[in-house]
């Protein structure tokens, strides 16, 4: 039970939220939700604690109308290409819902966090997702096997909308 609170104290103070549609974080002007819903490649970024040591991780997004809100699903192999298969379920709304591109998620109740779309390819090939401390990052895209490609493409990106790209950290893929 320690654990637990010191996890999500922790949580608490280290994320930042917003009760405003203002944000020190420009996101992109407008999201499709119907194009973004699908399997993402998580290629590179800085992480949460519960991100450590991911191989072959992916992020699918399921629109789910009945509830009116976004199902998530992180999955990856922990430690090694052949390690164990974890899943982390989480619940994202949108929150901003003019551009679409500001949600709110939630890894399990009460907890909230902003989740800004920052960067996003035209064609929905890849896209890049921060916070509006900017303490955290995820550049993800639909195909895993181009990853020098993407995160250069994301992080050009990033810099123009004034967002750090320094200091990320890749995830290894193999299928």
């Amino acid at each position: 039970m320690k654990t637990l609170i010191l996890i999500m104290a922790w949580m608490l103070c280290s994320c930042s939220s917003f009760t405003s549609k203002e944000l020190p974080v420009q996101t992109v002007n407008a999201v499709e939700i119907p194009k973004f819903m699908g399997k993402w490649y998580v290629l590179a970024g800085r992480f949460t604690f519960f991100e450590k040591e991911v191989h072959n991780g992916v992020e699918t997004y399921s629109w789910n109308e009945e509830s009116q809100r976004i199902d998530i699903d992180f999955t990856y192999n922990r430690g090694s290409f052949n390690g164990e298969l974890k899943s982390l379920p989480q619940k994202g709304w949108i929150y901003n819902t003019k551009t679409q591109a500001h949600w709110k998620v939630s890894p399990f109740w009460p907890l909230k966090f902003d989740y800004l779309i920052v960067a996003l390819a035209e064609d929905y090939s890849w896209t890049a997702i921060g916070v509006p401390d900017q303490k955290y990052l995820w550049i993800m895209a639909r195909d895993w096997k181009n990853p020098d490609s993407v995160v250069a493409a994301a992080t050009r990106a990033l810099k123009d909308a004034g967002y750090d790209a320094q200091n990320l950290v890749t995830v290894p893929h193999r299928w």
